[in-house]
């Protein structure tokens, strides 16, 4: 229990440190616009971390980009733009529908169409199997009595 307890205040310290006092502006509008940029920015480090609450050291820097951008007066969507334009659509968590980002968008649907189309695959195959085995057509059950008769001729001419 202690392990697990040491464990948790050594991750939440490590949360709590990501914003370091000396990025902190002395603004609070201005401050709250840079943490609401800085949890949709992606650490190019980290990779699924927004760089709000990483400690990578491109993290910082992004964030006191952000920072120099938005007391520069640029707005949220013109910080975003420049993110953009130096790192990619990667760099945002919800990157923007367009030519370049269709796969990223469309991928996961396409996906979930492939495996609707499996899954409907591999039930209609059980059920064509389950059909199968359900009985015989009546012609069929006529060959089989007639096979088991002469078996049974067959059987009883042999023993007798």
């Amino acid at each position: 229990m202690k392990h697990l307890l040491s464990l948790i205040f050594v991750l939440l310290a490590g949360i709590a440190l990501a914003v370091e006092p000396d990025e902190i502006l002395d603004d609070p509008e201005l401050e709250a616009r840079a943490r609401a940029i800085s949890k949709d920015v992606r650490c190019v480090v980290c990779q699924n971390e927004p760089i709000d609450s990483s400690n990578a050291g491109v993290a910082r820097d992004l964030r006191i980009l952000i920072r120099e951008r938005l007391v520069a007066g640029d707005s949220d969507d013109e910080v975003r733009d420049f993110l953009v334009e130096k790192y990619g659509d990667y760099v945002l968590f919800k990157p923007p529908f367009n030519a370049k980002t269709y796969a990223l968008w469309l991928a996961p649907l396409a996906l979930l169409g492939l495996g609707g189309l499996a899954a409907a695959t591999v039930f209609s195959r059980r059920r064509g199997a389950a059909d199968a085995q359900a009985g015989l057509s009546d012609e069929e059950e006529a060959i089989v009595a007639e096979l088991m008769q002469r078996f049974g001729q067959d059987r009883q001419d042999k023993d007798g």
